[in-house]
């Protein structure tokens, strides 16, 4: 068992390194840094444009489909992500992963449909 544990050794010492630096980073950083302090630098950050008090003239808000498109794109993308690992190991996989994978797409499945049935890819 002893043999086996000194493998984890580097990995240990890696992880303790990374948390180290981490910790005297943001420990470090209020004394190091510069204290130069202007107005320009305590506003909320708005890309780059001046906030203004009253909407843009023919902006205003954007519409929930924009948020809602995205949030689908990001669903699907992380579909792709899992079932690459299944392309790859199909043959290793055999039977129990071809049902496990119907089982994941067929959820997949079931929410777009839900989302397209409530109107979530119509743009009105």
């Amino acid at each position: 068992m002893q043999a086996g544990l000194t493998s984890y050794v580097p990995l240990i010492v890696m992880f303790v390194l990374a948390a180290g630096f981490a910790l005297f980073s943001v420990t470090s950083a209020p004394y190091i840094g510069p204290r130069r302090y202007n107005r320009a630098k305590l506003d909320t950050y708005e890309c780059g444009i001046e906030p203004s008090p009253q909407p843009v003239v023919g902006g205003g808000r954007v519409p929930v489909a924009y948020y809602l498109t995205a949030m689908l794109f990001i669903l699907f993308d992380i579909e792709m992500v899992f079932l690459y690992p299944f392309v790859i190991n199909i043959d290793a996989l055999g039977l129990f992963g071809l049902v496990e994978i119907v089982l994941f797409v067929g959820t997949v499945a079931f929410a777009y449909a839900y989302v397209w049935r409530r109107g979530g890819l119509d743009w009105t």
